[in-house]
């Protein structure tokens, strides 16, 4: 059984398709076949349900197996290869981190002083909801997350540094109505316009708990999955939107727009970084956890942020 084998069963139950999957793995699909048959045999196993001219229709309930003791032994070969990279102080390789959207205004910074530390590695960001998170940290697709606390209890099999607090603004026009004022209740929000995030986002969701609270249902004109085409409502139309605060910041509030903070109650909401519990020190993960431990206990990220 050779890596190689594994890596193109992964390649193929990703891309469901063996075409593809050899293009992904810069092999001609016939040593792609080979390697699988190969393995297959060495296993005694199927790992795939095949059709009429080697059609593929799915994996096998073996091949879910297989493949899930394949990400873990890829997973721990690149761990260990990077391990000895960074024995020589040599660490080279790709930190793949997953994000929340909303995330996007903390990740430079993270990100700078990781290249700062490790100028050999580099850095592969996918923003996605949670549930993806979740599951691309369980196959070993991500070595670390970043997202709300909120979902540490979903997330037991995995460690956790908390990073930074989030609080929530509200972004208005820069009108006269609004020219005195710092900051609003979720109560009088509510009578407000407004455009939100889709129902299915943790943030809106959160939103709408605080607003049901208070006895009312906020119907929004518009709703997006970017909070910058949110923020962008605002500043063209006389629509306001949900922020976390950290967007005044990063990216910083846009020309004609102002940012209130929503209060009664203001909402604090824990950011932590995320990695799956191993036996073994992962390199990757290990070193994003240094550099968010390290701006967590200077504080350092909160009061940049705000």
């Amino acid at each position: 059984m050779f890596l190689r084998q594994l890596e193109y069963l992964i390649a193929v139950i990703e891309e469901d398709h063996f075409g593809r999957a050899a293009e992904k793995c810069f092999v001609k699909q016939p040593s792609l076949s080979n390697g699988i048959k190969q393995l297959e045999s060495e296993l005694g196993i199927t790992l795939f349900k095949r059709g009429r001219g080697q059609r593929l229709y799915g994996i096998t309930e073996e091949g879910k197996k297989v493949s899930k003791w394949a990400r873990l032994i890829l997973a721990n070969f690149n761990a260990m290869r990077d391990e000895i990279g960074e024995m020589k102080e040599n660490l080279q390789g790709r930190l793949r981190i997953g994000a929340m959207p909303s995330m996007s205004p903390v990740l430079p910074i993270i990100l700078q002083r990781i290249r700062g530390a490790y100028p050999g590695v580099s850095v592969d960001v996918h923003f996605v909801g949670n549930e993806e998170l979740k599951v691309s940290l369980d196959k070993y697709a991500l070595d670390c997350a970043i997202t709300y606390d909120d979902y540490a209890a979903e997330m037991s099999w995995c460690n956790a540094q908390p990073i930074f607090k989030e609080t929530w603004s509200l972004l208005v026009p820069d009108s006269y109505e609004f020219e005195s004022m710092e900051d609003i209740t979720w109560n009088d929000a509510a009578k407000l316009p407004f455009a939100m995030l889709t129902p299915s986002m943790h943030e809106r969701q959160l939103a709408d708990t605080i607003f049901r609270g208070l006895g009312f249902e906020v119907t929004p004109k518009i709703e997006s999955e970017s909070i910058l085409h949110l923020m962008f409502q605002t500043q063209y139309t006389e629509l306001c939107t949900i922020i976390p605060t950290h967007f005044t910041r990063m990216p910083g509030t846009l020309e004609g727009t102002k940012a209130l903070l929503l209060k009664d109650p203001v909402i604090e909401k824990g950011v932590s970084l995320f990695w799956v519990k191993t036996d073994n020190v992962m390199p990757m993960p290990s070193i994003a956890e240094k550099i968010a431990k390290s701006l967590a206990e200077s504080g350092e990220m909160q009061n940049y942020l705000y």
